[in-house]
């Protein structure tokens, strides 16, 4: 990947934000890894290549999770958002639209989150997926 994981200028970038897209990178990579080591398996007839490959699974769902930790103690609106979601029973979507509408999520930057609104856009006007698919119905 390179340096191609920034979109913007990596010079005027904080540190703070170099690291972020850093981890953002590795949790694509371990996904990535993850849906690899998924894809052999259940190809594996031998017991012991099999075995060897479920243990490496293990490991990249550890390293996963431990970015994806790293990841939510940054952004704590995300991590607010996430526990309405994760590990709950019930619908995954109707979760997530709850999970969001009661951390006050405006689709990504909560206070401190994100860049101050722009010109004509009030704080806490949401800009993602949601407020598009309000304006279909």
């Amino acid at each position: 990947m390179g340096f191609e994981q920034y979109h913007e200028p990596a010079g005027e970038l904080s540190a703070e934000t170099r690291t972020f897209a850093r981890m953002c990178a590795n949790l694509t990579e371990e996904a990535e890894a993850i849906g690899w080591y998924e894809q052999r398996i259940s190809l594996e007839r031998d017991p012991a290549a099999r075995a060897i490959m479920l243990d490496s699974l293990a490991e990249e769902y550890k390293h996963f999770s431990m970015e994806l930790e790293f990841l939510f103690r940054a952004k704590p609106l995300w991590r607010e958002i996430a526990k309405g979601i994760l590990f709950q029973d019930g619908d995954i979507v109707a979760n997530g639209e709850a999970s969001e509408s009661a951390a006050g999520g405006a689709g990504g930057s909560g206070p401190g989150e994100g860049p101050p609104a722009g010109p004509g856009i009030s704080p806490g006007t949401s800009l993602g997926i949601g407020s598009l698919k309000e304006q279909k119905q």
